[in-house]
Protein backbone atom coordinates (compact mmCIF):
# COMPACT_ATOMS: atom_id res chain seq x y z
CA UNK A 1 0.00 0.00 0.00
CA UNK A 2 1.06 3.56 -0.65
CA UNK A 3 -0.20 6.93 0.57
CA UNK A 4 -0.79 9.43 -2.23
CA UNK A 5 -1.59 12.92 -0.88
CA UNK A 6 -4.00 15.26 -2.65
CA UNK A 7 -3.75 19.00 -3.23
CA UNK A 8 -1.26 20.73 -0.95
CA UNK A 9 -0.87 17.79 1.45
CA UNK A 10 2.47 16.18 2.39
CA UNK A 11 3.04 12.75 3.99
CA UNK A 12 5.73 12.78 6.69
CA UNK A 13 7.47 10.05 8.67
CA UNK A 14 8.61 11.28 12.06
CA UNK A 15 12.31 10.93 12.81
CA UNK A 16 13.24 8.90 15.90
CA UNK A 17 13.43 10.87 19.15
CA UNK A 18 16.74 10.85 20.98
CA UNK A 19 16.68 8.85 24.20
CA UNK A 20 19.58 10.68 25.84
CA UNK A 21 20.28 14.37 26.20
CA UNK A 22 23.53 15.93 24.99
CA UNK A 23 24.80 15.82 28.57
CA UNK A 24 24.20 12.04 28.72
CA UNK A 25 20.98 11.90 30.75
CA UNK A 26 18.75 8.99 29.68
CA UNK A 27 15.11 10.05 29.27
CA UNK A 28 12.26 7.76 30.34
CA UNK A 29 9.46 7.16 27.83
CA UNK A 30 7.06 9.75 29.28
CA UNK A 31 9.68 12.52 29.31
CA UNK A 32 10.51 12.18 25.62
CA UNK A 33 8.82 14.83 23.54
CA UNK A 34 7.69 13.87 20.06
CA UNK A 35 10.18 15.29 17.59
CA UNK A 36 8.93 17.95 15.22
CA UNK A 37 11.42 16.83 12.62
CA UNK A 38 10.34 14.43 9.89
CA UNK A 39 11.22 13.10 6.47
CA UNK A 40 8.97 13.78 3.47
CA UNK A 41 7.59 10.49 2.13
CA UNK A 42 5.12 11.79 -0.49
CA UNK A 43 4.03 15.18 -1.86
CA UNK A 44 0.70 16.17 -3.35
CA UNK A 45 0.49 17.81 -6.78
CA UNK A 46 -0.32 21.32 -5.54
CA UNK A 47 -2.38 23.26 -8.09
CA UNK A 48 -5.55 25.14 -7.21
CA UNK A 49 -6.44 24.73 -3.52
CA UNK A 50 -9.31 26.80 -2.10
CA UNK A 51 -9.06 29.24 -5.03
CA UNK A 52 -5.30 29.82 -4.68
CA UNK A 53 -2.48 28.53 -6.86
CA UNK A 54 -0.20 26.34 -4.71
CA UNK A 55 3.33 25.41 -5.81
CA UNK A 56 4.86 22.60 -3.77
CA UNK A 57 8.16 23.68 -2.21
CA UNK A 58 9.20 20.37 -0.62
CA UNK A 59 10.16 17.12 -2.31
CA UNK A 60 10.38 13.47 -1.32
CA UNK A 61 13.41 12.85 0.87
CA UNK A 62 13.57 16.36 2.39
CA UNK A 63 14.00 16.61 6.17
CA UNK A 64 11.58 19.18 7.52
CA UNK A 65 10.38 20.78 10.74
CA UNK A 66 6.60 21.05 11.10
CA UNK A 67 4.22 22.81 13.49
CA UNK A 68 3.82 21.04 16.82
CA UNK A 69 0.10 20.27 16.67
CA UNK A 70 -0.27 20.02 12.89
CA UNK A 71 -1.53 17.17 10.80
CA UNK A 72 -3.40 13.92 10.97
CA UNK A 73 -1.68 10.81 12.28
CA UNK A 74 -2.23 7.70 10.15
CA UNK A 75 -1.13 4.10 10.73
CA UNK A 76 -0.65 1.99 7.60
CA UNK A 77 0.87 -1.50 7.59
CA UNK A 78 2.38 -1.05 11.11
CA UNK A 79 4.04 2.25 10.16
CA UNK A 80 2.94 5.64 11.44
CA UNK A 81 2.74 8.70 9.20
CA UNK A 82 1.59 12.29 9.58
CA UNK A 83 -0.32 14.05 6.80
CA UNK A 84 0.05 17.85 6.93
CA UNK A 85 -0.72 20.81 4.70
CA UNK A 86 2.38 22.31 3.13
CA UNK A 87 1.89 25.54 5.12
CA UNK A 88 2.23 23.51 8.36
CA UNK A 89 5.86 22.83 7.40
CA UNK A 90 7.94 25.66 8.84
CA UNK A 91 11.43 24.81 7.55
CA UNK A 92 13.52 22.44 5.43
CA UNK A 93 16.63 21.10 7.20
CA UNK A 94 19.70 21.22 4.97
CA UNK A 95 22.92 19.36 5.74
Amino acid sequence: MKLVPLGDKVVLKQLVAEETTKSGIVLPGQAKEKPQQAQVIAVGPGGMVEGKEITMQVKVGDKVIYSKYAGTEVKLEDEEFIIVKQNDIVAVVED
